[in-house]
């Protein structure tokens, strides 16, 4: 997982070219954690850099993604969502208020057929139901 501290220096040996906007983008996704869309990045960060495009924040966050210095989140069918937390976990989303949080995982263990030679690159866990705020 990149940290805000090693920021650039992370993203370079991902291979990624650490411009503004990308760096940016990561730095948000760290700070704020709540697996925003690409609306909610691009609406919050071009408040602070004006020349940003909605473009430059999709291209973006398929850069990251796909040198899996996030993941994408699809828990919601309406909108892909971006984590930085590349660490194993799941996710849980609020059937009421649609807030997505993180679930540790404490162990996936999985049953494969003898037969098959499958080498996984990736798994997606998510829940869903009422938050605490929400079920009452």
């Amino acid at each position: 997982m990149i940290t805000e501290s090693n920021l650039y220096t992370e993203l370079r040996a991902l291979g990624i070219r650490p411009s503004i906007q990308r760096i940016a983008v990561m730095d948000f996704l760290i700070r704020n954690p709540i697996h925003p869309t690409i609306d909610e990045i691009y609406s919050e960060l071009s408040r602070k850099i004006p020349t940003l495009s909605k473009t430059t924040v999709y291209n973006t966050v398929k850069t990251l993604s796909d040198s899996r210095a996030i993941q994408t989140v699809l828990i919601d069918e309406k909108n892909k969502r971006y984590d930085a937390d590349t660490n194993r976990h799941a996710h849980f989303m609020c059937n009421i208020c649609g807030k997505v949080t993180d679930l540790p995982i404490k162990s996936l263990e999985i049953e494969t057929e003898n037969d098959r030679n499958l080498s996984i690159t990736e798994f997606h866990l998510y829940y869903r139901g009422n938050c605490e705020k929400c079920k009452n």
